[in-house]
Order: structure tokens, then C-alpha cells, then sequence
């Protein structure tokens, strides 16, 4: 059987293709593309040999998938699987599995760099030095006491919750399903929204979270409230929070996604907003947890072949 990496993963190519022969034990011939290409012809021409495939957040469509009559497994190098034509998968009965549980220390480390960077000015202060400039204007606020509210209370969001009890917050979370986490009081969303000074996103995009913080879900939050998005760009309208920015009636938000991966477009609504710090996709981008995350992929593929397939989709 062929495997295909069909785009690098973050990991070094000789370490990552020891990776691969120290799980795969010989059972696959393996095929290593380093550079990232995201048209159709060359990822028909990649991709069209393969038993399997992998590759991370790399946009699959069924106009690719048709070409690859041999397909029979992908293991994604992501949590989420929005951006692979599953609908197609299933009805090919071709075998997705995913990689839960990589980036869960990375993300909620990065949404309290943002918080921070937010509540104490971080950004601007470095900038006021380097300007010849004092601390006006500058003085921020503590974490010690805010109330804490996140909305998709996974592995990740869970992570997150301990973190914000570590700084002393008062936890709040809203999950779909009924969930009780150590520490946190669970409510619903619109009462979060209401109370919280703080608000972080860690839901999957579905059809049911798509638009999920909308203008309505804006205007329940205060306004020295600040909103966090390191989950899926879509699930915020991106065109309601750069007025709410603008108009003042949230205090900040911090970016981690949007509609597209970055680079976006520099005309982009969030860009022109006040008080918006974006990062371009990076939340779950660490060395560590790539490096987990390829142990997932390989680990993946190895279930498949020994007839134990793991986190399928």
C-alpha cells in the first residue's frame, strides 16, 4: 500500500519520516512531499496513487477525491474536519480519522498570551518604549476576579477553565450537551455572554455553529467585555464583531481563525477594527504539539492497517 504525505506537517522531514517508519514498520511505501500546493491539478497528480493520505488543514474537495481510485484512509493531521468533502468520504467509504487531543495545551496557552496581551497592553507598551513614552494611557487590568466564560467545553475548553482558575477567575461555561467540570459553573450561553468579562470560543464548526457570535450575541456582552476566537473563523460574523469593536460596545477581541487561512485579505473587516489582535492561525502551531500531532497521524494509520481504525469521523 502507498502513502502519500501530501504536504509537509510541521515536524522535520528526517525526523518525521523516522516517525513514520518507526509506526509503520515497513507495512506502506511512503511518499514525502515537502512544499504545500493547494491547487487541483497537483494535488490530483499527488494524490492519485494513494491507499492512503495525509495532510493537515490542506482544503480536500471531492474534485480531488475523485481522481484517487485507490483511496482508502486519510489521516488528518487537525481536530477539525470541515475543510475534507466527508459527505464524499462516507459515500465512498473511504476511512477519515483525525488527530483530537494534539493541540490541547497549545491552544488555551495562546488564548491567555491574547487575554494578557489584551487586559495589559503588551503590544502598545513595547511600542511606547521603543517611542520614548511613558506607561499613559497604558494601565491595564488584572485577570485575578474576572469572570471567565467559555463556550464549548471539550478537552480544550476544559484546559482552558483550569488555566483561568490558576489566574484566579471565576469560571462560566455554556457546552451543547450537558457536561459538569470541576470548578466551573455551567449555564447557558446567553447568560454567559450577559455576565462575562471575558469570553472564549472552543466549538467545531458545524452547520449549528456556524454564525454562532453574531450581532445579537454581541450586543448581550459588555462593554468592557473582551471576546476570544481560537476555534473556526465562521462561527463568528466577522462583519458584527468589527462593529461592535468599532461602535465600542465590547472593550477587544482576539483573532486566532477567519473565513479563509492566511494570509487574508488586507481589506478584511477585522483589520480596520480597534482593540483586535489577530495571529494568523497559529493556536494550535507549537513544536511540541506538531510532534504530537504526527505520533496521532502514524498511530492513526497503524490502527487502520492491524483492522483497529481509531478517532474516526
Amino acid at each position: 500500500m502507498k502513502l502519500v504525505i501530501i504536504e509537509p506537517l510541521g515536524v522535520e522531514k528526517e525526523k518525521l519520516l523516522a516517525l513514520a517508519e518507526e509506526k509503520l514498520e515497513g507495512k506502506v511505501e511512503i511518499v514525502y512531499y515537502d512544499t504545500r500546493v493547494t491547487d487541483t491539478e497537483t494535488l490530483i497528480e499527488r494524490a492519485k496513487d494513494a491507499d492512503i493520505l495525509a495532510f493537515s488543514n490542506l482544503p480536500f474537495k471531492k474534485e480531488v477525491l475523485e481522481h484517487c481510485d485507490n483511496l482508502k484512509m486519510i489521516s488528518v493531521a487537525f481536530t477539525g474536519v470541515d475543510h475534507v468533502a466527508m459527505d464524499y468520504c462516507r459515500e465512498r467509504g473511504i476511512l477519515v480519522s483525525n488527530c483530537a487531543g494534539y493541540s490541547n495545551t497549545a491552544v488555551p496557552e495562546l488564548v491567555f498570551g491574547m487575554v494578557l496581551n489584551l487586559y495589559r497592553y503588551i503590544i502598545e507598551c513595547n511600542q511606547a518604549v521603543r517611542e520614548g513614552k511613558d506607561k499613559t494611557g497604558l494601565v491595564g487590568q488584572e485577570l485575578e476576579g474576572k469572570k471567565f466564560g467559555i463556550i464549548g467545553m471539550g478537552a480544550i475548553g476544559t484546559r482552558t477553565a483550569q488555566l483561568a482558575r490558576a489566574f484566579g477567575c471565576e469560571v462560566y461555561g455554556y457546552n451543547r450537551s450537558p457536561r459538569e467540570t470541576e470548578g466551573v459553573t455551567m449555564t447557558d450561553m446567553d447568560t454567559l455572554l450577559r455576565e462575562c468579562d471575558i469570553v472564549s470560543l472552543h466549538v467545531p464548526l458545524t452547520e449549528q455553529t456556524k454564525g454562532l457570535i453574531g450581532e445579537a450575541q454581541l450586543r448581550l456582552m459588555k462593554p468592557n467585555a473582551i471576546l476570544v476566537n481560537t476555534a473556526r473563523g465562521p462561527v463568528v460574523d466577522s462583519q458584527a464583531l468589527a462593529a461592535a469593536l468599532e461602535e465600542g460596545r465590547i472593550a477587544g477581541a482576539a483573532v486566532d481563525v477567519f473565513e479563509t487561512e492566511p494570509p487574508i485579505s488586507e481589506d478584511h473587516p477585522l483589520l480596520k477594527a480597534p482593540r483586535l489582535l489577530a495571529t494568523p492561525h497559529v493556536a494550535f502551531a507549537t513544536k511540541e504539539a506538531l510532534y504530537k500531532r504526527a505520533v496521532i497521524v502514524f498511530d492513526n494509520i497503524a490502527c487502520y492497517l492491524d483492522g483497529k481504525p481509531q478517532n474516526v469521523m
